[in-house]
Parts: C-alpha cells; sequence; structure tokens
C-alpha cells in the first residue's frame, strides 16, 4: 500500500509541475472552470423562478443536489477523466505494451498517469453552493448526515471510476469508443437533477443502471437528514458489486489485448 502510495503522490506531483510549466493557462482554466460550474446553477434559476417546489424538491434542497454534482464533476474532469481517456489512445496505437511492461498493477498505473489540478475549484464552488442552500434552509446539516454524505462521496467516486473503467473496457473490443465516452458524460449531466423528477424508464435508469440517483440525490437526502438507514447500506454494496463487476471486466478485456507487436 505505501509503495502504491508513493506511486500516486509521484503521478499528482508530475501532473501539478507539467501544469504550472505554463502558470497563466493554469489561472485561466481554473476561472473558466468556476465559470462553467456556474453555469450548472442557470437552470435550476430558471425553474424556480416559475414555482416553489418541483418534484417535492424545494430550491434550497435542489441546490444541494446542485453542489454535489459539481463536486462529482470536478472529481471526474480532474482525477478520473484525463487518465482513462488516454487508456483508449494506448490501446489503438500498441503503446499499452508499455504500460503492461511496467512492475505495477496495469490498471492503477493507467488510472493515475494523468490529473488535472485546475478542476479542484469545483470544490470551492460546490461549498459555496452548499453554504448558499443551507442559508436558504436556515439550517445546518446533523452530524449524522455529514457523516453518512462522506460515505456517499466515497461511494459515489467509486461507481464514477467503475463507470468508467467498463465504458474504457470496450476499447479492447472495438475500434473507437469516443462516441461511449461522450454518451457518458452526456447522461451524467442529468445528475445535477434531483433523481424524482424522472419517471418510468428513465428513473429505472438513473437508479439501478446508471446510479445517477445515488451520486448526487442519496447524498443531497442525507445532508437533509432525510436518507434511510437502508438506502445507505444499499448504496454501499451497489458500489462494491460496480467496483468488482469492473476488475473483472478490466482483467478479461486484459487478457484480450493482443499488443503492438501481434
Amino acid at each position: 500500500m505505501l509503495r502504491y502510495a508513493r506511486l500516486l503522490a509521484a503521478q499528482v506531483r508530475s501532473s501539478v509541475l507539467t501544469l504550472l510549466q505554463y502558470r497563466f493557462d493554469f489561472i485561466l482554466d481554473g476561472l473558466l472552470e468556476v465559470l462553467w460550474a456556474a453555469t450548472a446553477l442557470v437552470p435550476l434559476f430558471v425553474l424556480f423562478r416559475a414555482r416553489e417546489s418541483v418534484a417535492g424538491w424545494s430550491f434550497g434542497e435542489a441546490l444541494l443536489v446542485t453542489g454535489w454534482f459539481a463536486l462529482l464533476q470536478g472529481i471526474l474532469e480532474g482525477a478520473i477523466n484525463p487518465s482513462l481517456t488516454s487508456v483508449v489512445e494506448h490501446i489503438r496505437t500498441g503503446t499499452l505494451d508499455f504500460v503492461l511492461l511496467k512492475p505495477a498493477d496495469a490498471q492503477f498505473v493507467v488510472s493515475t498517469a494523468r490529473f488535472q489540478p485546475w478542476r479542484a475549484t469545483n470544490i470551492v464552488t460546490a461549498a459555496i453552493v452548499f453554504g448558499y442552500a443551507f442559508h436558504l434552509l436556515g439550517r445546518l446539516p446533523s452530524p449524522t448526515g455529514l457523516l453518512a454524505a462522506a460515505l456517499l462521496l466515497v461511494t459515489a467516486t467509486l461507481l464514477l471510476y467503475s463507470l468508467w473503467i467498463l465504458t474504457v473496457s470496450a476499447a479492447f473490443y472495438v475500434v473507437k469508443v469516443d462516441n461511449l465516452t461522450f454518451l457518458f458524460s452526456s447522461i451524467f449531466d442529468a445528475a445535477r437533477w434531483p433523481s424524482t423528477i424522472f419517471r418510468g424508464f428513465l428513473s429505472f435508469i438513473f437508479t439501478f443502471v446508471i446510479p445517477l440517483a445515488l451520486m448526487t440525490t442519496y447524498p443531497a437526502l442525507a445532508l437533509l437528514g432525510r436518507l434511510r438507514g437502508q438506502t445507505l447500506v444499499l448504496s454501499l454494496v451497489a458500489s462494491a458489486v460496480f467496483v468488482l463487476l469492473s476488475r473483472v471486466v478490466w482483467l478479461n478485456s486484459i487478457g484480450k489485448y493482443t499488443s503492438a507487436s501481434s
């Protein structure tokens, strides 16, 4: 574990040093990220301008969901997406050979190859949204709610990572998966809304197939003190299942890789 912790620290340091070579771009990208995160609030302001609640959610409560969306989007685009999207090119060109030859787990190496630290500004944006939401609600979350939300943050991060591993693993079987990655990013945009807004087939998809509800709605409910203990346990179990499934699929996909010399 210590060996992999040192390797992770080295990968993060390398990414930061690379970006700091162009400091103006680093600052500009951070400011642009704050701007793009703020645009996620616009549809919410427009919708609640005409009504007091939507699908049982008040404006302040819905802001909590949007705050979680901004936080997870920063994690996805700052820590998960940059590394895993490069895997597709490695597979296509055969340079994955060099990754497999390294004396470390290939999945860990490709998952930590690159970071985009300016995406961390989304954490600041999310904190501001959370603060404003609780200001509107007139109260703060309970310690129990904060603990449950922290557990769900870990769960949501693992789910995002597992879903990306499953998506990227398709590159071992097909030539191009760019459309799949764009599709996943587009679907994830729906996580900015409370899951109860969706009905019928979409509700089933966003709860059990691509569990967006678990990523943003459930953590918001935890902060509001409305998440049942049974739901929290099931969320943790679902996360573990997705992680195990993604690991099995990755290992099977690696077995299909024929390398550049084949």
